[in-house]
């Protein structure tokens, strides 16, 4: 029951009808006061989503552990008993990619370094211990912590590390574009590429003429993560149209399809965003050979689960014999991964064309 203060006037903001109670008796709006607190919106937009009432337990419940039961409960009219699919999937997609955005791409792990110990009281690190770069080496010689002889050896190693990271990421052979350009308008035939090839190869050398190789697999994965939701929502009637393909039409119309497709993608980003929290959170204790094989273990069934899920929920929604649903659950696998390797390769080249 909502605590918000009433209206004195009793006539309904939304349809001028006469208000008895809390609530319209006509388009059933609350007669409350239209002026918010930013506190009210933010709480309102998750109870939107939510409900915070029984409805979203019970989703989240059947939708992680009974496999098809949401989508048979809602396509036989159980509708306000759970959230609609599209609000739930638009609320776990909202939630995961937020998360994984705001969350950063590696745990910061405290590597132990070796140190000579000297007494009981003084501990000296050694060498090996510092993370030295290239232009306080000289410093160190100074004020005699290295011997010249290390000085010079430290600095032949970080210079040949600056090397091998410059050349990390291939060239192709071609060392800039002015060398492209010029063996492509006065090379030999043989040396020549095709327009394609040309224009990749000009691309490629272009952003890394511009970009350190950090920075490349920086904005790629970067461009990738934020277009990747948007994937998704758009493969999705992909993905109901090859069901309504392999089921009989007259029994399921593309809108079931399309339901138990809602269902089926929700859980998957629900399980990944659990997945990703659980990576987030063991290396918090520390690093311990116990809590290392417990992540596996909970990883390992995280992952055989979501690859098992869609068999029993593919089987008790569609209704079908063991093995005709398991032969139907294989082959739409096997179209949706062709499907999907060749969308993300598009994907892909579509984020290294953007990339600048």
């Amino acid at each position: 029951m909502s605590k918000e203060k009433l209206r004195k006037d009793r006539t309904c903001l939304n349809c001028n009808h006469e208000v008895d109670q809390r609530y319209c008796p006509n388009c059933g709006q609350e007669n409350t006061k239209t002026s918010k607190s930013f506190h009210h919106l933010f709480i309102h937009f998750f109870e939107d989503l939510t409900h915070y009432d029984n409805a979203f337990w019970r989703t989240i419940f059947y939708l992680f552990f009974k496999p098809a039961a949401l989508t048979k409960a809602y396509i036989s009219g159980k509708r306000l008993s759970f959230l609609p699919p599209i609000r739930l999937y638009i609320f776990i997609s909202f939630i995961t990619f937020l998360l994984i955005s705001i969350f950063p791409n590696e745990t910061v792990k405290i590597k132990n370094t070796p140190n000579v110990k000297i007494s009981n009281d003084v501990i000296v690190p050694t060498i090996d211990s510092l993370h030295i770069e290239e232009k306080s080496v000289d410093g160190l010689t100074k004020v005699g912590i290295l011997s010249q002889k290390n000085n010079d050896t430290i600095k032949k190693i970080l210079q040949q590390t600056e090397e091998i990271d410059k050349k990390e990421v291939a060239d192709f052979g071609y060392k800039s574009i002015n060398e492209l350009d010029s063996i492509q308008k006065n090379g030999a035939e043989k040396t020549k590429v095709s327009s394609t090839e040309y224009w990749f190869l000009k691309k490629w050398l272009s952003v890394k003429e511009e970009n350190t190789n950090e920075e490349i697999i920086e904005k790629f994965s970067e461009s990738f993560t934020n277009n990747l939701s948007k994937v998704l929502f758009m493969y999705m009637p992909v993905f109901a149209f090859i069901l309504w393909l392999f089921h009989d039409k007259k029994r399921w119309l593309y809108f079931d399809n399309g339901i138990f497709t809602l269902h089926y993608f929700s859980f998957l980003l629900l399980l990944i965003l659990t997945l990703f929290f659980i990576d987030k959170l063991f290396p918090v204790f520390g690093s311990n050979p116990v809590l290392g094989w417990i992540h596996f273990g909970i990883k390992s069934i995280g992952i055989s689960w979501m690859i098992y899920y869609f068999f029993p929920a593919h089987r008790r929604f569609y209704g079908e014999k063991f093995m005709l649903s398991f032969l139907k659950s294989s082959a739409i696998i096997i179209v949706n991964l062709l499907i999907i390797t060749i969308l993300i390769i598009l994907f892909a080249l579509y984020t290294y064309i953007n990339i600048h």
